[in-house]
């Protein structure tokens, strides 16, 4: 009996990081006039010629607003889509309810992780007891955890994880460090400390929107991915884009070629680390 040869199987390539909404002023009222270009919806109709464009199998995508609903339908997109391979969605994790609202939702395989804004809430939020009781369940669903906070935050963001050893985070957008500003200290130490901590990994994502929107160069932008490549190396970084969100600053196709330029002296097999292999491993994406 003959058998059929198979040709090697080209590697995943994810977006670990993107968007889709609805817009209405009330829900997206963080987006400012100089970000008033994305005022209107975005569908994957939007961001699959992007995608063909730049060779991004698969993407992964966020929550931007903390509602169960918009969680819903951003399941309901991956369900009409098989490359958005899963969604980062919103429970009310600090409720009594918790556990029924994670029992249904994460009966959905598409449903990968959750997040809160904690960028908007005061530090102390990610010290709350209630809070904390919802965030320890997300492991034994086999669900990760995207930690969106600002530079300011990383030292009350590192006691939060601290307290959750076994659950997996992700870093969105490097804590948004002041790259406008050209600041480094002390959010690179931070950073290095967070690192540390083996259960937690670093999205390249979100860096085009801290730079000056109209003015930022490559240069601008090395300090900061250098600083997180030295902290969390190869093996535990993510490429994300944050689209639609980036688009106030860069093109989708110019956001992907600066994050191969960047990546360009690492090994092959770590430059597909960071462009697919750590997201479909961090959010099990089985393709």
């Amino acid at each position: 009996m003959s058998q059929e040869i198979l040709a090697p199987r080209a590697p995943l390539t994810v977006d670990a990081h993107q968007h889709f909404w609805s817009y209405t002023p009330a829900d997206f009222g963080w987006i400012s006039d100089p970000m008033a270009a994305i005022r209107r919806d975005f569908s994957p109709a939007d961001l699959a010629p992007l995608l063909l464009q730049t060779g991004i199998d698969r993407t992964v995508a966020v929550q931007a607003r903390q509602s169960i609903e918009e969680t819903n339908w951003l399941l309901s997109l991956a369900n009409e889509n098989d490359w958005i391979a899963g969604v980062v969605g919103w429970l009310p994790l600090a409720d009594p309810a918790i556990q029924s609202f994670l029992d249904e939702a994460a009966a959905n395989p598409r449903l990968k992780g959750l997040r809160h804004i904690l960028q908007a809430e005061p530090d102390a939020y990610m010290l709350r007891e209630d809070f904390n009781a919802g965030v320890s369940l997300l492991r034994h669903h086999g669900l990760t955890y995207d930690l969106l906070v600002l530079e300011h935050q990383l030292p009350a963001a590192i006691q939060f994880v601290d307290r959750h050893p076994s659950q997996p985070f992700v870093l969105d957008h490097l804590a948004k460090p002041l790259i406008a500003a050209g600041t480094l200290e002390p959010w690179r130490a931070n950073l290095r400390e967070l690192a540390r901590r083996p259960h937690v990994s670093c999205k390249l994502s979100g860096l085009v929107t801290e730079a000056s929107f109209h003015a930022w160069a490559p240069a601008d932008l090395r300090p900061y991915i250098e600083s997180a490549l030295e902290a969390f190396g190869p093996a535990r970084l993510l490429f994300g884009s944050d689209w639609p969100v980036c688009t106030v600053a860069a093109t989708y196709p110019r956001w992907v070629q600066v994050i191969h330029q960047f990546i360009a002296e690492l090994s092959p097999h770590e430059q597909q680390a960071i462009l697919g292999g750590n997201a479909a491993s961090f959010y099990n994406l089985n393709d």
